[in-house]
């Protein structure tokens, strides 16, 4: 499944979104990487001790981090990452256009690149650059790397942005990439602050105003139905809907229309834990394994060091391992999902970078829920322990962990386009895979029952009648910041803290198939939002909303309009892109060579079909059509093609004694064999 980093650093979307898939090792007679990937560009300087303000060639600033090295030739400022197989040029050139400036960055960079350029997006003029376009290349799954470049014009000049990094690297320092391009501006650029600004009143005609940009976004993206809901100084000033529940239907979405809230469920879970501390149950500083003795990771020291506080935090080093639960989920219990945590091995250091762990969230919430309630399973404990602890008391009525109860309800669909950018419905199935790891993203809610929580988040934890729900203490330490994710935001327990225009957005996102949520306050300006949506792409309406709400509300330049238009473009141009790329119906010849089924042992089997004379993969729990890709180092790739779940790529092993194929997350590659 691809993930073009660069761009999804530098549009500014959420890292905790989903995981980039990566490549590992090269199967044992699979073609070498192009020597593009592994030749480094120069030698570099001493790596930095310190996050480091620095500028390129000719003055534009930017921010170098900890770790990475830093040399200038002639007018590229190249960063290298500790690993020494993934740069970053910025490269200042004179240029006629920006296909021009691109060609010179290349040359200037590492001229011997040869890879194919798959699609160029223009994107709109923001933080005083115009003339951005972005250059995607396609690289092949067995090089270990995502390429693009990005085009940047200020002040008569270029800044060409040349992104070469291995994906396992691009996963496990995706904050620290996000630090680089959260300063780069152009030579002294102030970015627009609305610190020590009043917020104004949301009256009629501001929000109207929301509401538009809300319902031209959803248009614009192919969303079928969003619900909003907007409470400012403690009163719901907004709850509704657009559009519809379910394509082919009328039902319209309301405030009461339930929908998957995903990982926006993480900070419900540190609010039951907020509550346990409250009470003196436990503190955010007792060690987990006091609390639940099975808790084990594949690092002894590392277990022996997580203490509550860090289970949630995205600070433990642990990486993404998110494709064991989505493969392989059927009849599998909270324990079985936790015993996934005994596999898992730290690849940055403790407290170092920001790397997001559903299985550790998911211990979180089943934590808690064994400290009040031991003698059940882990699962019942933590469904009542929300439900008396959270749910009740907020009268958060609707919302639910039983899936059975919120499809008998009023709910929304999900929805994602098929492969040829048409709307459709979601493969559904691969949404239950959460329920194992429930705490880190499985409940169901409305607008109506969400600007409940966020109310009393705004009001510091007392409720509408002016009783206290919960000691201001325990539920503001979930906003301190155990982790940064580059230089304006940071990662708290389950909640995130934004600062890039100056005052602090306190926020979290939610994704799963055809569900993309968000829910956000402003403590200082005591306003609050909450939007959820029912396809793909809707965190891009999501993630600009934040933008949208602090322009309404302080008179902000116009630019998240224009974001979620340049974000629908680049989507469907990207969907078109890998169109051209893959073959559908899979190519018979590259179909008849594979076995009839495979097996991993972690992520289950793959029983091969050909049903129409389509190829399909069964994985049990769901199965998608395939379309063959031929990559340019002549490798042949099996591509998933359902609708939500495109782009899972299974790479055609080398000659062996049997049979394989290669499927890679992040930082993770998984081996099916010949059964």
């Amino acid at each position: 499944m691809r993930k073009h980093r660069l761009f999804l650093l530098l549009a500014g979307c959420a890292l905790a979104a989903g995981a980039a898939v990566a490549a590992a090792t090269p199967p044992a007679g699979a073609p070498a990487a192009p020597p593009p990937a592994a030749t480094a560009p120069a030698a570099a300087e001493r790596p930095l001790t310190a996050d480091t303000p620095m500028t390129t060639v000719t003055g534009n600033t930017f921010l170098a981090p900890t770790g990475w090295a830093v040399r200038v030739r002639g007018p590229a400022t190249i960063l290298e990452a500790p690993e020494h197989d993934s740069w970053i040029a910025l490269v200042d050139v004179a240029a006629k256009d920006a296909d021009a400036a691109v060609a010179a960055a290349w040359a200037a960079y590492k001229p011997q690149a040869k890879w194919p350029l798959e699609v160029v997006h223009d994107r709109p003029d923001r933080f005083g650059w115009t003339k951005q376009r972005n250059y995607e290349y396609q690289t092949s799954p067995n090089e270990r790397r995502d390429v693009e470049a990005s085009t940047h014009y200020a002040g008569g000049g270029w800044t060409v942005a040349i992104y070469d990094v291995s994906q396992p690297v691009g996963e496990k320092r995706a904050a620290q990439v996000t630090l680089i391009f959260d300063r780069l501006f152009p030579k002294g650029y102030a970015r627009e602050s609305f610190a020590g600004k009043t917020a104004h009143r949301l009256d009629e005609a501001r929000l109207a105003e929301i509401q538009r940009f809300v319902e031209t976004g959803r248009q614009k993206l192919g969303v079928p139905g969003v619900a909003l809901g907007i409470v400012q100084d403690g009163k719901v000033v907004f709850a509704g809907g657009f559009g519809v529940r379910e394509l082919g239907r009328a039902e319209a979405v309301d405030a009461d229309t339930l929908f998957m809230i995903a990982s926006n469920t993480k900070a419900l879970t540190t609010l039951l834990l907020a509550k346990l501390v409250a009470q003196g149950r436990l503190t955010w500083e007792t060690p987990e394994t006091s609390l639940l003795p099975s808790f084990r990771l594949g690092d002894a020291d590392t277990t022996r060091r997580v203490l509550v506080k860090h289970l949630i935090c995205a600070c433990t080093g642990l990486p993404r391992q998110d494709l064991e639960w989505i493969f392989q989920f059927g009849g599998l219990t909270p324990d079985g999902a936790l015993a996934t945590l005994a596999t898992m091995q730290p690849t940055s250091k403790f407290g170092e970078m920001f790397q997001y762990s559903n299985p550790m969230a998911g211990a979180a919430g089943f934590t808690a829920g064994h400290v009040l309630f031991p003698d059940l399973e882990l699962g019942a404990a933590y469904d009542r322990a929300m439900q008396t602890y959270v749910f009740d008391p907020l009268g958060m009525t609707a919302t639910t962990f039983d899936f059975s109860r919120a499809l008998a309800a009023d709910h929304a669909g999900a929805h994602a386009p098929d492969i040829d950018g048409k709307p459709a419905h979601a493969v559904m199935e691969v949404n239950y895979a959460v329920i194992p790891l429930r705490p880190a993203g499985a409940a169901w809610s409305n607008v109506r029952d969400m600007l409940r929580y966020v109310t009393m988040e705004l009001a510091e934890g007392r409720l509408p009648d002016g009783s206290t729900y919960i000691p201001k203490g325990p539920l503001l330490a979930r906003r301190d910041p155990q982790v940064a994710i580059g230089k304006d935001e940071t990662y708290g327990m389950g909640l995130m803290v934004n600062t890039t225009y100056g005052v602090p957005v306190v926020h979290h996102g939610g994704d799963m198939i055809g569900y993309h949520s968000d829910m956000i306050w402003l403590p200082e300006s005591h306003v609050g939002a909450v939007i959820l949506t029912n396809g793909n792409p809707g965190w891009i309406l999501r993630s600009q909303l934040r933008r949208k709400l602090l322009e309404v509300l302080f008179d902000g330049r116009p630019e998240a309009e224009a974001q979620v238009a340049n974000g629908a473009d680049i989507f469907y141009a990207q969907l078109a892109a890998d169109r051209k790329l893959d073959t559908v119906p899979a190519d018979p010849a590259a179909s008849a060579g594979l076995a009839p089924r495979y097996e991993n042992a972690a992520l289950g089997e793959i029983v091969v079909s050909r049903p129409g004379g389509a190829t399909t993969f069964d994985f049990g729990e769901w199965k998608s059509e395939v379309a063959t890709r031929k990559n340019p180092d002549g490798t042949t790739s099996f591509v998933t093609t359902a609708p939500g779940l495109q782009g899972f790529e299974f790479v055609v092993g080398g000659a062996g004694a049997k049979r394989s194929l290669v499927l890679r997350d992040g930082q993770h590659e998984y081996v099916f064999e010949e059964r």
